[in-house]
């Protein structure tokens, strides 16, 4: 499992470490059933404290992405796909809606923030 901390980052190392493991898991990079390490083991290779890491474990289970079964460990929990999309829409939907608000402060035209999703969207095929 790949997680790579920056300090320069506005979000906290635990929101850093959670959105990272639920953008492996929403990739399919880590599969259900998958073991995570443990919260001291990650705690040791990312040089942070163990209350860090508990943390973003905590948050990952609340939000029904890890389960934790005691004694054995921390696991990917099944994901049901329509609540993934669901969950992914409204991030989507949330940054869309930051875009606008921006554009509007720009006096840009619908047309031009169109033709702007579109180059950004498409530029990925290019």
């Amino acid at each position: 499992m790949d997680i790579i901390l920056s300090n320069a980052s506005g979000k906290p190392i635990y929101e850093q470490i959670s959105d990272q493991v639920k953008e492996q898991i929403l990739s399919g990079a880590l599969a259900a059933g998958d073991a995570l390490p443990s919260m001291r083991l990650l705690a040791k290779e990312l040089r942070i404290s163990v209350i860090t890491t508990k943390r973003a474990y905590e948050e990952l289970e609340r939000d029904g992405f890890l389960e934790n079964v005691p004694g054995k460990g921390c696991f990917v929990a099944p994901q049901n796909r329509e609540l993934l999309r669901e969950a992914q829409l409204r991030k989507v939907e949330e940054r869309l809606s930051q875009a606008v608000e921006e554009a509007r402060k720009g006096s840009f035209s619908l047309a031009e923030l169109h033709e702007m999703l579109d180059l950004l969207y498409k530029g990925d095929e290019l």
